[in-house]
């Protein structure tokens, strides 16, 4: 008589359903956090939206209209946007090479750069413009009174937030293998900086960017303190005549920065494509 053989049956995981409703509830949590911050941060914008869209009649598209009416006001977005596209071409010339220079020749020094550029978040803005008054006062006279001298006070604002960005974006490759490489091939230090180092920062740099421009275009203090006509400051004044054209710019200011947002992002996920058809 032939031997029975047993075919062994797998036994079912006892671990797999608890796993999957671990996987469950963790994905719904994750979407319950997402849909309340995302109501958090929408319901606002909707009430600008309504608020700034109400007339005596029903909806009317006047304020945002007049937007393009205002000279003053068209004038204070030209000049903050000319501020921002200052302060982010000063603060990569200023810090992204002194960062790069410290961390391949001076690396004792990282702690000393890192203290000096988080400085400016300690010390309020009220007391940077006491500070700031009779230097500008030397500076008007030299320069000119113009509002786009506010740039050297923003460079220094916005160093904290584009040192933290650039400086994990200098910590996400090696980069002094990466520079002694290419200068033993020749490259001078400004072929290292424009073939080596920015290419590997591009994110990194996108983003110091996007966030000085945040700044720039949302300071108040210093400019209405020194009496420079910026977009904030523009629309203070402008809020103290016509609330719902000010909301409507407001508005149309952060729908500003949203988009600068989702660019950014894109960019990142170009360049994040572009490697792996590479590899």
């Amino acid at each position: 008589m032939a031997a029975l053989t047993s075919t062994p049956v797998p036994a079912a995981s006892n671990g797999a359903a608890p796993a999957r409703r671990r996987r469950g509830g963790t994905a719904l949590l994750r979407w319950t956090i997402l849909l309340v911050i995302g109501a958090y941060l929408l319901f606002p914008l909707l009430a600008m939206l309504e608020f700034s869209t109400r007339g005596p009649d029903g909806r009317t598209a006047e304020a945002w209209l007049a937007i393009g009416e205002d000279r003053q006001l068209l004038t204070a977005i030209a000049t903050s946007l000319q501020l921002a596209l200052l302060t982010v071409l000063g603060m990569l010339v200023l810090l992204l090479p002194t960062m790069v220079l410290v961390q391949l020749r001076l690396p004792r020094l990282h702690r000393l750069l890192e203290f000096v550029c988080l400085l400016p978040l300690t010390i309020p803005a009220i007391v940077i413009v006491v500070g700031l008054g009779p230097i500008y006062a030397w500076v008007g006279y030299l320069i000119g009174d113009t509002p786009l001298t506010l740039a050297f006070v923003y460079i220094v604002l916005v160093l904290p937030y584009a040192y933290r960005a650039l400086d994990a974006g200098l910590r996400a490759f090696d980069l002094t293998t990466l520079a002694e490489a290419a200068q033993s091939l020749g490259a001078s230090w400004w072929s290292v900086m424009l073939r080596v180092v920015v290419p590997n920062m591009r994110a990194a740099i996108l983003s110091a960017a996007l966030i000085s421009v945040a700044l720039v275009l949302g300071e108040f203090t210093i400019a209405s303190l020194l009496n420079y006509p910026t977009l904030q400051v523009q629309v203070n004044n402008i809020g103290k005549r016509d609330a719902a054209l000010s909301v409507a710019v407001s508005l149309a200011a952060l729908l500003f920065g949203f988009v600068l947002l989702l660019a950014l992002s894109f960019a990142g996920r170009h360049r994040r494509m572009t490697k792996r058809e590479g590899r």
